[in-house]
């Protein structure tokens, strides 16, 4: 028998999870508002077709609503119905499998060798949402107490996936759909873990990495969230990009940078100085150079660069801030081809978002198995053929790897 009332429950924290409209969700199933008010309350029983097409919007298996206890899914079938469109190309879907593959096999090391590590040492800031004002502010809000509390300041993060790995999540970069930028996991197969896109270039992949990392922060709740173009009016997907734009690029940070380049400064200012021989103050003006305030395209590629962001990121960013104004915002804007050309001449590739050789996706994942292959296997909890099995499964030499273990085993 269904419990209704456990259905009717899980139904609406679903849907509030995910920061949806109980029209939206009507919309969806094409009933009318108060047929899902009843849903929700218990008073309306559920169609077998209504129920799987809820679970399709909420990216969980129906099974999830109707037993009495939250089952552990496989994690594949978890991946396949969060991305399905996988499923028509193979290679890509075996990136992605090979990737899980990697997860859970670093997730059984640290297990065996630190006990149970599901549950993150970062803070959860898991807080409600009810408008995109909510959603802006909490995420600006968490990066601001994030930086502070891993000691960053308003400095540059130089390292965004091996920071977000230091923190007891995996990170990892394959080949995805265009359309998607990276997906946060929180499965105890696997523990926590941000995968984005490897097919994006590194301003855009240190972004999607940030982002996701708001996902770990705010909706560890969540077994898997996706961050697509579909579904980027969400307010969760709101939240997440204002975590990430603050974590890069702190406001302080940013108007720092500027007067480090003598920028975005007002075009006069008064000052005062003590006259000792009047014993009195006395004012003068000091005028800068008429437009030598104005933010250029070059000076929004130099602060690009020191944040380790995309140019239009940057844009809009200082727009954020107040440092430009709407016509100001729209005219650097316009200027993108112009600031690709300047970004290629200084060799400042990794700011671009497209052309010819592609950077290689970063090595954290690897490094981190690798290390607690090695670790595990000085401690006698792995065998030497286990050892070659996972050196394979990263692409290492398996007999190099052996003697590096060799020597550094303790005796």
């Amino acid at each position: 028998m269904i419990d209704t009332a456990l259905l009717a429950s899980r139904l609406r924290d679903a849907r509030e999870r995910r920061s949806l409209s109980q029209q939206s969700v009507a919309d969806v199933l094409k009933l009318p508002r108060t047929a899902i008010t009843f849903i929700e309350s218990g008073e309306r029983a559920v169609s077998t077709l209504e129920l799987t097409k809820l679970a399709a919007l909420y990216g969980q298996s129906p099974a999830f609503f109707l037993s009495q206890a939250n089952e552990v899914e496989d994690i594949s079938l978890v991946l396949h119905r969060a991305l399905p469109e996988i499923k028509d190309t193979p290679e890509m879907e075996r990136e992605v499998q090979n990737i899980l593959d990697l997860y859970q096999e670093a997730a059984s090391l640290r297990e065996v060798l630190r006990g149970r590590t599901d549950d993150l040492a970062v803070p959860n800031y898991a807080t409600r949402l009810y408008s995109a004002g909510d959603a802006i502010r909490q995420g600006e809000s968490v990066a601001q107490e994030e930086r502070r509390r891993l000691g960053l300041g308003f400095a540059p993060i130089a390292h965004v996936a091996g920071l977000i790995g230091e923190q007891g999540i995996w990170t990892a970069a394959t080949d995805l759909p265009e359309g998607l930028s990276g997906l946060f996991i929180n499965h105890p197969a696997t523990g926590p873990a941000v995968l984005v896109n490897a097919l994006h270039w590194p301003a855009r992949r240190r972004f999607s990495y940030a982002h996701e990392y708001a996902h770990a922060l705010f909706d560890r709740d969540m077994t898997v969230t996706t961050t697509r173009r579909e579904n980027a009016s969400e307010l969760l997907e709101k939240r997440a990009n204002a975590f990430a734009a603050a974590f890069l690029m702190p406001p302080d940070g940013v108007t720092e940078a500027l007067r480090q380049l003598d920028k975005g400064g007002p075009s006069k200012t008064q000052r005062v100085i003590f006259d000792v021989a009047g014993n009195q103050g006395v004012e003068a003006e000091i005028r800068t150079r008429p437009g030598s305030q104005a933010i250029t395209c070059q000076d929004v590629i130099l602060l690009a660069r020191h944040f380790g962001v995309s140019y239009e990121a940057m844009v809009w960013r200082l727009k954020s801030l107040n440092h430009i104004n709407k016509p100001e915002t729209a005219a650097l804007l316009e200027q993108k081809e112009t600031a690709k050309r300047a970004i290629r001449l200084f060799k400042f590739n990794d700011l671009l978002d497209d052309g010819d050789g592609l950077p290689p996706p970063e090595p954290e994942l690897r490094d981190d198995l690798m290390y607690l292959a090695i670790e595990a296997y000085g401690q006698g909890e792995i065998s030497r053929g286990r050892l070659f099995e996972l050196a394979g499964k990263v692409g290492v030499d398996g007999a190099e790897l052996l003697e590096f273990a060799d020597a550094t085993r303790a005796e």
